[in-house]
Protein backbone atom coordinates (compact mmCIF):
# COMPACT_ATOMS: atom_id res chain seq x y z
CA UNK A 1 0.00 0.00 0.00
CA UNK A 2 1.07 3.51 -0.62
CA UNK A 3 1.28 6.30 1.90
CA UNK A 4 2.33 9.22 -0.26
CA UNK A 5 1.34 10.81 -3.51
CA UNK A 6 3.51 9.33 -6.15
CA UNK A 7 5.22 11.49 -8.72
CA UNK A 8 6.32 15.09 -8.08
CA UNK A 9 5.49 16.18 -11.61
CA UNK A 10 3.64 19.45 -11.97
CA UNK A 11 1.75 19.41 -15.24
CA UNK A 12 -1.56 21.01 -14.35
CA UNK A 13 -3.65 22.32 -11.50
CA UNK A 14 -7.28 21.84 -10.59
CA UNK A 15 -9.90 24.12 -12.07
CA UNK A 16 -12.99 25.31 -10.25
CA UNK A 17 -15.21 22.77 -11.99
CA UNK A 18 -12.88 19.98 -10.87
CA UNK A 19 -13.08 20.68 -7.16
CA UNK A 20 -14.75 18.15 -4.88
CA UNK A 21 -18.49 18.63 -4.53
CA UNK A 22 -19.03 20.32 -7.90
CA UNK A 23 -20.64 17.31 -9.61
CA UNK A 24 -19.84 14.44 -7.30
CA UNK A 25 -23.19 14.04 -5.54
CA UNK A 26 -24.46 11.34 -7.89
CA UNK A 27 -24.27 7.70 -6.79
CA UNK A 28 -20.93 6.03 -7.35
CA UNK A 29 -21.05 2.93 -9.53
CA UNK A 30 -18.56 0.11 -9.11
CA UNK A 31 -16.77 -0.33 -12.43
CA UNK A 32 -16.27 -4.07 -11.92
CA UNK A 33 -19.80 -4.51 -13.26
CA UNK A 34 -18.68 -3.05 -16.59
CA UNK A 35 -15.27 -4.67 -17.08
CA UNK A 36 -15.13 -6.82 -20.18
CA UNK A 37 -15.29 -10.50 -19.33
CA UNK A 38 -12.37 -11.13 -21.66
CA UNK A 39 -9.71 -9.21 -23.51
CA UNK A 40 -6.16 -9.51 -24.80
CA UNK A 41 -3.64 -7.57 -22.72
CA UNK A 42 -3.87 -6.14 -19.19
CA UNK A 43 -1.27 -4.07 -17.34
CA UNK A 44 -1.43 -4.10 -13.52
CA UNK A 45 0.34 -1.33 -11.57
CA UNK A 46 0.72 -1.74 -7.82
CA UNK A 47 1.47 0.89 -5.18
CA UNK A 48 4.84 1.57 -3.64
CA UNK A 49 5.12 5.17 -2.55
CA UNK A 50 7.22 7.76 -4.32
CA UNK A 51 10.01 5.31 -5.12
CA UNK A 52 7.60 2.69 -6.44
CA UNK A 53 5.92 5.19 -8.73
CA UNK A 54 9.28 6.28 -10.14
CA UNK A 55 10.45 2.68 -10.57
CA UNK A 56 7.29 1.70 -12.48
CA UNK A 57 7.66 4.66 -14.82
CA UNK A 58 11.31 3.75 -15.33
CA UNK A 59 10.44 0.12 -16.13
CA UNK A 60 7.75 1.18 -18.61
CA UNK A 61 10.13 3.68 -20.26
CA UNK A 62 12.84 1.02 -20.50
CA UNK A 63 10.46 -1.48 -22.06
CA UNK A 64 9.26 1.20 -24.49
CA UNK A 65 12.75 2.17 -25.60
CA UNK A 66 13.53 -1.50 -26.17
CA UNK A 67 10.51 -1.82 -28.47
CA UNK A 68 7.81 -3.03 -26.08
CA UNK A 69 4.96 -0.56 -25.53
CA UNK A 70 2.90 -1.77 -22.57
CA UNK A 71 1.03 1.55 -22.37
CA UNK A 72 -1.19 0.27 -25.19
CA UNK A 73 -2.71 -2.43 -22.95
CA UNK A 74 -6.42 -3.06 -23.45
CA UNK A 75 -6.92 -2.80 -19.69
CA UNK A 76 -4.85 -0.84 -17.16
CA UNK A 77 -5.40 -1.40 -13.45
CA UNK A 78 -3.96 1.15 -11.02
CA UNK A 79 -3.73 0.82 -7.24
CA UNK A 80 -2.44 3.50 -4.87
CA UNK A 81 0.79 4.91 -6.37
CA UNK A 82 0.08 2.68 -9.36
CA UNK A 83 -3.13 4.61 -9.99
CA UNK A 84 -1.00 7.71 -10.54
CA UNK A 85 1.22 5.79 -12.95
CA UNK A 86 -1.88 4.57 -14.81
CA UNK A 87 -3.18 8.12 -15.22
CA UNK A 88 0.25 9.39 -16.24
CA UNK A 89 1.12 6.81 -18.91
CA UNK A 90 -2.24 7.27 -20.63
CA UNK A 91 -1.65 11.00 -21.13
CA UNK A 92 2.13 11.44 -21.53
CA UNK A 93 4.89 9.41 -23.15
CA UNK A 94 7.15 7.22 -21.01
CA UNK A 95 10.12 9.33 -22.10
CA UNK A 96 8.46 12.54 -20.91
CA UNK A 97 7.56 11.04 -17.56
CA UNK A 98 11.02 9.59 -17.03
CA UNK A 99 12.71 12.85 -17.97
CA UNK A 100 10.56 14.77 -15.49
CA UNK A 101 11.70 12.47 -12.67
CA UNK A 102 15.42 12.37 -13.40
CA UNK A 103 15.64 16.10 -14.05
CA UNK A 104 13.77 17.14 -10.90
CA UNK A 105 15.57 19.23 -8.31
CA UNK A 106 17.39 17.08 -5.73
CA UNK A 107 15.34 16.34 -2.63
CA UNK A 108 16.72 15.98 0.91
CA UNK A 109 16.77 12.46 2.28
CA UNK A 110 14.07 11.42 4.74
CA UNK A 111 15.16 9.33 7.68
CA UNK A 112 18.53 8.18 8.97
CA UNK A 113 20.74 5.71 7.18
CA UNK A 114 19.90 2.12 7.95
CA UNK A 115 21.71 -1.15 7.27
CA UNK A 116 23.23 -1.17 3.81
CA UNK A 117 22.76 2.58 3.45
CA UNK A 118 18.97 2.46 3.20
CA UNK A 119 16.83 5.02 5.00
CA UNK A 120 14.66 3.98 7.91
CA UNK A 121 11.10 5.36 8.01
CA UNK A 122 10.74 7.80 10.89
CA UNK A 123 8.09 10.08 12.31
CA UNK A 124 4.60 9.90 10.76
CA UNK A 125 5.48 7.24 8.17
CA UNK A 126 6.71 4.78 10.78
CA UNK A 127 3.75 5.59 13.04
CA UNK A 128 1.28 4.93 10.23
CA UNK A 129 2.90 1.60 9.44
CA UNK A 130 2.74 0.60 13.10
CA UNK A 131 -0.94 1.51 13.39
CA UNK A 132 -1.78 -0.40 10.23
CA UNK A 133 0.11 -3.43 11.51
CA UNK A 134 -1.89 -3.39 14.75
CA UNK A 135 -5.15 -3.28 12.81
CA UNK A 136 -4.09 -6.14 10.55
CA UNK A 137 -3.09 -8.18 13.60
CA UNK A 138 -6.45 -7.65 15.29
CA UNK A 139 -8.62 -8.32 12.23
CA UNK A 140 -10.43 -11.62 11.67
CA UNK A 141 -10.23 -11.50 7.88
CA UNK A 142 -9.69 -9.10 4.99
CA UNK A 143 -13.21 -7.66 5.15
CA UNK A 144 -12.84 -7.01 8.89
CA UNK A 145 -9.44 -5.43 8.25
CA UNK A 146 -10.90 -3.04 5.69
CA UNK A 147 -13.69 -2.01 8.06
CA UNK A 148 -11.21 -1.42 10.86
CA UNK A 149 -8.88 0.55 8.60
CA UNK A 150 -11.77 2.73 7.46
CA UNK A 151 -13.03 3.32 10.99
CA UNK A 152 -9.56 4.26 12.24
CA UNK A 153 -9.05 6.61 9.31
CA UNK A 154 -12.42 8.29 9.84
CA UNK A 155 -11.68 8.70 13.54
CA UNK A 156 -8.40 10.43 12.79
CA UNK A 157 -10.04 12.58 10.14
CA UNK A 158 -12.73 13.72 12.59
CA UNK A 159 -9.98 15.12 14.82
CA UNK A 160 -8.35 17.07 11.97
CA UNK A 161 -9.10 20.59 10.79
CA UNK A 162 -10.47 19.32 7.46
CA UNK A 163 -7.90 21.05 5.29
CA UNK A 164 -6.22 17.84 4.15
CA UNK A 165 -8.79 17.12 1.43
CA UNK A 166 -8.06 20.22 -0.64
CA UNK A 167 -4.30 19.91 -0.18
CA UNK A 168 -4.29 16.27 -1.25
CA UNK A 169 -6.40 16.92 -4.32
CA UNK A 170 -4.14 19.76 -5.40
CA UNK A 171 -1.07 17.57 -4.92
CA UNK A 172 -2.56 14.75 -6.98
CA UNK A 173 -3.80 17.09 -9.71
CA UNK A 174 -0.31 18.57 -10.09
CA UNK A 175 1.06 15.11 -10.84
CA UNK A 176 -1.26 14.26 -13.72
CA UNK A 177 -0.44 15.30 -17.29
CA UNK A 178 -4.19 15.31 -17.99
CA UNK A 179 -7.20 15.39 -15.70
CA UNK A 180 -9.40 13.54 -18.19
CA UNK A 181 -10.07 9.81 -18.23
CA UNK A 182 -8.58 8.01 -21.24
CA UNK A 183 -10.88 6.34 -23.73
CA UNK A 184 -9.36 2.93 -23.11
CA UNK A 185 -10.43 0.86 -20.12
CA UNK A 186 -8.65 1.96 -16.95
CA UNK A 187 -9.65 0.86 -13.47
CA UNK A 188 -8.70 2.73 -10.28
CA UNK A 189 -9.21 0.89 -7.00
CA UNK A 190 -10.30 2.25 -3.62
CA UNK A 191 -12.16 1.17 -0.48
CA UNK A 192 -15.23 2.79 1.08
CA UNK A 193 -14.01 4.00 4.47
CA UNK A 194 -17.43 3.73 6.10
CA UNK A 195 -18.39 0.24 4.97
CA UNK A 196 -15.03 -1.33 4.13
CA UNK A 197 -16.41 -2.37 0.75
CA UNK A 198 -14.03 -2.33 -2.23
CA UNK A 199 -14.81 0.15 -5.00
CA UNK A 200 -13.40 0.32 -8.53
CA UNK A 201 -13.68 3.53 -10.54
CA UNK A 202 -13.59 3.98 -14.30
CA UNK A 203 -14.50 6.79 -16.69
CA UNK A 204 -18.19 5.89 -16.45
CA UNK A 205 -18.35 6.14 -12.66
CA UNK A 206 -19.25 9.84 -12.56
CA UNK A 207 -15.98 10.63 -10.75
CA UNK A 208 -13.23 12.91 -12.04
CA UNK A 209 -9.93 11.17 -12.72
CA UNK A 210 -8.17 13.38 -10.15
CA UNK A 211 -10.66 12.33 -7.49
CA UNK A 212 -10.36 8.64 -8.33
CA UNK A 213 -6.56 8.78 -8.04
CA UNK A 214 -6.76 10.87 -4.86
CA UNK A 215 -9.09 8.27 -3.32
CA UNK A 216 -6.86 5.36 -4.33
CA UNK A 217 -3.79 7.01 -2.78
CA UNK A 218 -5.41 8.12 0.50
CA UNK A 219 -3.98 5.72 3.05
CA UNK A 220 -6.29 7.03 5.76
CA UNK A 221 -3.52 7.87 8.24
CA UNK A 222 -1.00 10.32 6.81
CA UNK A 223 -3.53 11.17 4.12
CA UNK A 224 -7.15 11.45 5.36
CA UNK A 225 -10.04 9.52 3.81
CA UNK A 226 -10.86 11.20 0.53
CA UNK A 227 -14.34 12.64 0.11
CA UNK A 228 -16.30 12.19 -3.10
CA UNK A 229 -19.87 13.37 -2.66
CA UNK A 230 -21.17 11.89 0.58
CA UNK A 231 -18.67 9.04 0.60
CA UNK A 232 -15.16 8.69 2.01
CA UNK A 233 -12.49 6.47 0.47
CA UNK A 234 -9.14 5.02 1.46
CA UNK A 235 -6.24 3.37 -0.35
CA UNK A 236 -7.09 0.81 -3.03
CA UNK A 237 -4.37 -1.49 -1.71
CA UNK A 238 -6.68 -2.41 1.15
CA UNK A 239 -8.92 -4.17 -1.38
CA UNK A 240 -6.16 -6.54 -2.40
CA UNK A 241 -2.49 -5.74 -2.77
CA UNK A 242 -2.00 -5.61 -6.56
CA UNK A 243 -5.67 -6.13 -7.51
CA UNK A 244 -4.52 -8.24 -10.46
CA UNK A 245 -7.65 -10.37 -10.08
CA UNK A 246 -9.57 -7.58 -11.82
CA UNK A 247 -7.87 -8.70 -15.05
CA UNK A 248 -9.62 -12.08 -14.94
CA UNK A 249 -10.44 -13.28 -18.47
CA UNK A 250 -7.67 -11.32 -20.17
CA UNK A 251 -5.29 -13.46 -22.22
CA UNK A 252 -2.03 -11.83 -21.06
CA UNK A 253 -1.52 -10.02 -17.79
CA UNK A 254 1.66 -8.13 -16.90
CA UNK A 255 2.05 -7.10 -13.25
CA UNK A 256 4.52 -4.49 -11.98
CA UNK A 257 4.90 -4.80 -8.21
CA UNK A 258 7.43 -2.56 -6.41
CA UNK A 259 7.03 -4.69 -3.27
CA UNK A 260 7.86 -7.87 -5.16
CA UNK A 261 4.46 -9.46 -4.59
CA UNK A 262 4.91 -9.45 -0.82
CA UNK A 263 2.03 -8.89 1.57
CA UNK A 264 1.76 -7.88 5.22
CA UNK A 265 -1.48 -9.81 5.56
CA UNK A 266 -1.98 -13.41 6.71
CA UNK A 267 -1.55 -15.80 3.81
CA UNK A 268 -4.97 -17.36 4.33
CA UNK A 269 -6.60 -14.05 3.43
CA UNK A 270 -5.40 -14.44 -0.17
CA UNK A 271 -4.27 -10.82 -0.46
CA UNK A 272 -0.83 -11.74 -1.81
CA UNK A 273 0.00 -11.59 -5.50
CA UNK A 274 0.72 -15.32 -5.73
CA UNK A 275 -2.92 -16.08 -4.91
CA UNK A 276 -4.12 -13.61 -7.53
CA UNK A 277 -1.80 -15.10 -10.16
CA UNK A 278 -3.08 -18.60 -9.38
CA UNK A 279 -6.65 -17.39 -9.87
CA UNK A 280 -5.82 -15.72 -13.17
CA UNK A 281 -4.01 -18.75 -14.53
CA UNK A 282 -6.85 -21.02 -13.43
CA UNK A 283 -9.12 -18.96 -15.68
CA UNK A 284 -6.76 -19.24 -18.65
CA UNK A 285 -4.64 -16.09 -18.39
CA UNK A 286 -0.90 -16.05 -19.04
CA UNK A 287 0.74 -13.94 -16.34
CA UNK A 288 4.18 -12.34 -16.13
CA UNK A 289 5.52 -10.23 -13.27
CA UNK A 290 8.25 -7.65 -12.93
CA UNK A 291 9.71 -7.24 -9.45
CA UNK A 292 12.54 -4.90 -8.46
CA UNK A 293 15.98 -6.41 -8.95
CA UNK A 294 18.85 -5.82 -6.52
CA UNK A 295 19.85 -2.51 -8.09
CA UNK A 296 16.28 -1.26 -7.85
CA UNK A 297 15.91 -2.39 -4.24
CA UNK A 298 19.17 -0.64 -3.40
CA UNK A 299 17.80 2.52 -5.03
CA UNK A 300 14.64 2.32 -2.90
CA UNK A 301 16.62 2.24 0.34
CA UNK A 302 14.58 1.77 3.50
CA UNK A 303 11.94 4.43 2.91
CA UNK A 304 9.91 4.27 -0.29
CA UNK A 305 8.20 7.53 0.60
CA UNK A 306 11.53 9.36 0.44
CA UNK A 307 11.42 11.72 -2.54
CA UNK A 308 15.21 11.62 -2.88
CA UNK A 309 14.95 7.99 -4.04
CA UNK A 310 12.91 8.86 -7.11
CA UNK A 311 15.68 9.56 -9.66
CA UNK A 312 17.76 6.49 -8.76
CA UNK A 313 14.64 4.31 -8.60
CA UNK A 314 13.55 5.52 -12.05
CA UNK A 315 16.99 4.92 -13.53
CA UNK A 316 17.21 1.44 -12.02
CA UNK A 317 13.72 0.65 -13.30
CA UNK A 318 14.66 1.89 -16.76
CA UNK A 319 17.66 -0.44 -16.98
CA UNK A 320 15.57 -3.29 -15.66
CA UNK A 321 12.84 -2.64 -18.23
CA UNK A 322 15.31 -2.62 -21.11
CA UNK A 323 16.80 -5.87 -19.87
CA UNK A 324 13.41 -7.60 -19.59
CA UNK A 325 11.95 -6.43 -22.91
CA UNK A 326 13.38 -9.26 -24.97
CA UNK A 327 12.08 -11.89 -22.57
CA UNK A 328 8.60 -10.38 -22.61
CA UNK A 329 8.29 -9.68 -26.34
CA UNK A 330 6.63 -12.97 -27.33
CA UNK A 331 4.38 -12.88 -24.27
CA UNK A 332 3.11 -9.34 -24.83
CA UNK A 333 3.05 -9.14 -28.62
Amino acid sequence: MNTTPSSPLHFTSATASDRPGSDKDQPQIDATRRVRAAGERALVLHGGGSAGNAWEIGVIAGLFDAGLDVTEADLIIGTSAGSTVAAQITSATPAELLAAIVSAAPQPRSGPAGPGGGRVPIGPAADHMERASRIIGAAEDAADMRRRMGAAALEMDAASDGSGQARWRAAVAARLPSQHWPERTMLITAVDARTGEPVVFDRHSGVDLVDAVAASTANGFGVPPYRIGDNRYIDGGYRRNENADLAAGYERVLVLSPFGGRSRHPQEWGMQLAAQVDELRARGSSVETIFPDKNSRDAFGGNMMDLSTRPPAARAGYHQGRARAGQLADFWC
